[in-house]
């Protein structure tokens, strides 16, 4: 059951849930008062917490802190809805995951939603024609969160990527609101072909962990990939597949990537 179904929270909302989250934390762990107070108290606003906290972690000699987080303060000028997409994944790991009772967790530390709101930013350098920058924090994405996606790819918002370890996606795969993956999951290319090779995965659909999904496929609305599974055909709207290679085992009950239900009790018989 979501903690708050089908409720709207804006960016302020979501900010003022931060700090008050972040001060109760440092008072009961004041060891972290100082963590929690440069990372969410220290800042006016969620554009600029997020932005330092993602310099601090894609920091590195060739790139220091400060001149990453102006790269993403100008992305994040330029292109606000990219705060409003933060927002969708910060309450979809909040709904979504009953290990997360806190805003603050995927905030600070969840890779998988660090990951894409890095990933966020080169996905703005690439269309601004600044590839070379795009592969870059591609790269250091890859290193500092063990998540690899090109910044061609297209994602949408209220993405829940959980634990994150090993997702690999495509530069011309698409993946649309709403989606719940898990770890080791692969959007991959089939061929050497230019042009359109990596799946689509529609709204609404959850990937188990370690499915493989490869090639120029579709995976339909609010489908459900079974875990460990190598999808090689696309998959209808509301069906269940699984298996090596995957094949249709049950129809989908309810909204899969918001029960985050991996089970295959829905099989045919």
């Amino acid at each position: 059951m979501l903690k708050q179904a089908d409720a709207e929270r804006s960016a302020a909302d979501i900010w003022s849930e931060l700090r008050r989250e972040a001060e109760a934390s440092g008072a009961a762990e004041p060891c972290l008062a100082s963590y929690y107070h440069g990372a969410i108290l220290n800042h006016a606003n969620l554009p600029d917490s997020l932005s330092f906290l993602l310099a601090s972690k894609l920091d590195s000699h060739t790139l220091p802190a400060m001149i990453v987080r102006e790269v993403i303060a100008e992305a994040y000028a330029d292109e606000p809805a990219m705060i409003a997409a933060a927002v969708r994944d910060i309450c979809a790991y909040y709904d979504r995951d009953p290990a997360c009772d806190q805003y603050l967790m995927p905030f600070l530390y969840f890779k998988g939603f660090q990951s894409l709101q890095a990933y966020r930013v080169a996905n703005w350098l690439w269309h601004q024609g600044r590839e070379g920058l795009a592969l870059y924090f591609q790269n250091r994405i890859s290193q500092e969160f063990g998540v690899d996606i090109h910044p061609a790819a297209q994602m949408g918002s209220g993405i829940m990527i959980d634990h994150a370890t090993g997702v690999v996606i495509g530069e011309t795969a698409v993946v649309h609101d709403d989606v719940s993956m898990l770890h080791s999951v692969t959007l991959g290319g089939s061929g050497c072909d230019e042009g359109k090779r990596h799946p689509t995965v529609c709204a609404g659909v959850m990937l188990s962990a370690g499915a493989k999904i490869l090639g120029n496929i579709c995976v339909g609305r609010q489908a459900k990939v079974g875990a460990g599974s190598v999808v090689l055909a696309s998959v209808q709207p509301h069906t269940t597949v699984a298996g090596v290679p995957a094949k249709q085992v049950g129809v989908t009950v309810g909204q899969p990537a918001l029960d985050m239900d991996q089970q295959l009790d829905d099989c045919c018989d």
